[in-house]
């Protein structure tokens, strides 16, 4: 009965000590988890402030554009203008 023990006991530390090599993986896993998961956040802030710029950039030029043609309308209004002023005569016009 103690070589039954003895064995047991043997059997008992084995599996004791694959339990602790599978809970210091699990915390290596854990750890490595973790840390890709701050990567991925990081990542995401800045895939997030990247889109905002590429937005304000894109406002940005549709203003650009808008103000050009307002101020071609503003320069044709002026033509149209001049060209009341002058007995309804196109300038440009035969």
């Amino acid at each position: 009965s103690s070589r039954q023990a003895l064995e047991q006991a043997r059997a008992a530390v084995d599996e004791l000590d694959d339990m602790r090599a599978m809970v210091k993986r699990l915390e290596e896993e854990n750890t490595e988890l973790r840390r890709q998961a701050r990567h991925a956040e990081k990542e995401q802030r800045s895939l997030c402030s990247q889109a905002e710029g590429l937005q304000e950039e894109r406002l940005l030029t549709e203003s650009q554009g808008l103000q050009e043609q307002i101020q071609a309308q503003a320069a044709r209004m002026a033509s149209l203008e001049v060209s009341i002023g002058h007995g309804g005569r196109c300038w440009g016009c035969a």
